[in-house]
């Protein structure tokens, strides 16, 4: 019997190889779809992203346009500045970088960390996110020396806003600082980091000024260093604005209200173009650019007399006899009055049982109305008011443009107040009494107006009965915004009146021999008098006590003729005070007074006022 000495032989299934075979087939094939799928498919679209990752577009930020004076004196520009970017991915290490960051500037950790996880949700990540919107040149040159190790870093050319006049023109010009979160999300063309306008004209004409961002197309190395740029849109600067401001005459103006609160507005009658428009105090307008400290902020919001405050158009107040000029309007247009109707002044008026004071202890005697206007007589215009009626009275003065806002191109008008018994219902839940009438009627009381809705008052006066819109902008045209309810002839005869004013009364500050002069003193009461017989000296009184004093005029020169008025605060008398701030500020316009005291005109063509005695010495009333 034969023995085998080795096993039978033993082969692997053929199925399984055929099956390992089909598999390594099959994974040949799935590599060599998807290489056909991204090289030739889709090819195209895939070079065309490695080329983005390569090239990125870039925004170029616009100048904003200047602002100059009507002489072309600059009053804001556009200054080039250095700002700090993050491109989140080109940055390794965020945390680390900011903290770098905060080292070299000396700002706040938590105030970049902050920066940045707003700006993430508005900027892409291969887009600079403005960390730092002004860099110092010491943190400049710290940045560009240590770019290279902390990559993503990137400095930004901005523009950033100066105001060479500073706090001359702040109230005019307002000012800029950057955009918040509301203005980002209400404007998609804002970026993180840009300024926008804030108050005045800044933001009025923010649109006008703003101008709009350019593109550029730039190559990144693998380190994030950009190479190569390519202008794709170019920017385009804001236009520029040209005021009818004159700047000397503002710089004149401010310096006269030094060391007061008050406000002076020089308007053309004819076109309504303001050449001045000053509110003192005043402030810095350059530190709001940057963000105004902390402490600097508490220092302006806190200081009692509100130089932040336009007092032009914000500061609203009881006009006093200024008020009279248009109760003799009123009177004359609705036929209650007549030029030439006399009326007894002997110092009080009984309403009821209450006693209502003129000015002058005793009363002018018998006046007309011219008389009236000249020494600003309170009786005769109580007893006008009370024949009237607030509710005739609001309507006139509303139609004569007060208790509502003039249209002014800056922001937060204040539209005063003319009161009305329908008024003092909603507002008080109370009747209207008929000494509040008589108060109303010589400007006091609840009537309230601006120094620049008197301006447009008077200015209509002069130029033939137009409300004009009052307009910063010299290149814009003037606008007719309504008309006097006041016949030619009246309002002349309240023009010779102020005339006349200037030459025999309340307004002799103003009178010079190579002009015609017009004008009307007020002095509006702060508090009520406990005696009204006993009148206290200004000085002997609590400042937030005095009189505010007023002083609305006129003055036509070689064809060229302005509205000046002017409001002190606190001043006491305003043909005292008021008045002889307003004759320099017509030295300026005119040129000095010749040394002559009487005009021609003063000597030859203006009447003494019918039945009205003289203005006694020492007794100031406005």
């Amino acid at each position: 019997m034969r023995l085998e000495s080795e096993a039978p032989q033993q082969h692997a299934p053929r199925s399984g190889l055929v099956l390992l075979q089909a598999l390594v087939l099959g994974v040949f094939c799935l590599f060599t779809l998807r290489l056909w799928y991204l090289q030739v498919h889709k090819g195209a679209k895939f070079a065309d992203m490695a080329r983005d990752n390569q090239l990125r577009q870039v925004l170029i930020n616009s100048a904003r346009g200047r602002i100059v004076d009507r002489n072309g004196v600059p009053l804001a520009v556009s200054e080039p500045s250095f700002a700090l970017g993050l491109v989140r991915e080109d940055c390794e290490d965020v945390d680390a970088t900011l903290a770098k960051v905060s080292e070299w500037t000396g700002v706040d950790k938590a105030v970049l960390a902050e920066t940045f996880r707003r700006g993430k949700k508005r900027v892409k990540p291969f887009e600079p996110l403005t960390l730092i919107t002004d860099l110092p040149y010491d943190a400049l040159a710290r940045i560009e020396a240590n770019a290279m190790l902390y990559p993503g870093l990137d400095i930004v050319i901005r523009q950033k806003r100066s105001y060479p006049t500073g706090a001359l023109m702040s109230h005019v010009l307002g000012y800029v600082a950057e955009a918040n979160e509301d203005e980002l999300e209400k404007n998609p063309s804002l970026s993180l980091g840009d300024s926008v306008g804030k108050q005045g004209l800044e933001f009025a004409l923010e649109d006008v000024l703003r101008g709009a961002k350019g593109r550029k197309q730039v190559e990144v190395d693998a380190f994030g260093r950009q190479h190569n740029e390519q202008i794709l849109a170019p920017p385009q600067a804001g236009s520029d604005v040209k005021l009818a401001i004159d700047v000397n005459l503002q710089r004149e103006c401010t310096r006269l209200l030094e060391g007061q609160a008050g406000a002076i507005v020089v308007m053309e009658p004819d076109t309504g173009k303001l050449l001045a428009m000053v509110s003192e105090p005043s402030f810095d307008n350059n530190m709001f650019v940057l963000g105004v400290p902390a402490d600097k902020w508490r220092e302006l919001r806190d200081n009692p007399r509100h130089p932040i405050q336009n007092r032009v158009t914000q500061g609203v107040y009881p006009p006093g006899s200024v008020f009279k000029l248009l109760m003799a309007a009123a009177g004359l247009s609705q036929g209650f009055i007549k030029p030439g109707d006399v009326v007894a002044c002997p110092g009080v008026y009984r309403v009821g049982n209450r006693d209502f004071h003129d000015w002058k202890k005793g009363g002018h005697g018998a006046l007309d109305l011219r008389g009236a206007l000249v020494h600003s007589c309170d009786i005769y215009f109580y007893k006008l008011g009370d024949r009237m009626g607030i509710d005739r009275l609001h309507e006139y003065a509303t139609a004569s443009g007060f208790g509502a806002r003039t249209g002014i191109d800056l922001p937060h008008e204040k539209a005063g107040l003319i009161p009305s018994k329908e008024w003092k219902r909603k507002r008080f839940g109370a009747a209207w009494s008929k000494g509040e009438t008589v108060i109303a009627s010589i400007g006091q009381g609840y009537v309230l107006t601006s120094p620049l809705q008197v301006s447009r008052y008077l200015s209509a006066l002069v130029n033939g009965g137009r409300l004009m819109k009052p307009e910063l902008v010299e290149t814009e045209a003037p606008r007719l915004d309504g008309t006097l309810p006041l016949k030619d002839a009246d309002r002349q005869f309240i023009l010779d009146a102020m005339v006349t004013t200037v030459e025999h009364g309340t307004g002799k500050s103003l009178l010079r021999s190579d002009a015609v002069m017009g004008g009307k003193t007020g002095t509006a009461q702060v508090v009520k008098l406990i005696n009204a017989d006993v009148r206290r000296k200004t000085m002997a009184m609590p400042y937030e006590q005095r009189d505010h004093a007023w002083i609305a005029s006129w003055g036509k020169k070689d064809g060229k003729t302005y509205v000046v008025v002017c409001l002190v605060e606190h001043g006491g008398h305003g043909g005292e005070i008021a008045g002889p701030i307003v004759r320099k500020v017509y030295e300026q316009l005119f040129g000095p007074a010749p040394s002559a005291s009487r005009s021609g005109r003063a000597a030859a063509a203006a009447p003494e006022p019918a039945a009205a005695p003289a203005v006694d010495a020492g007794d100031l009333g406005d």
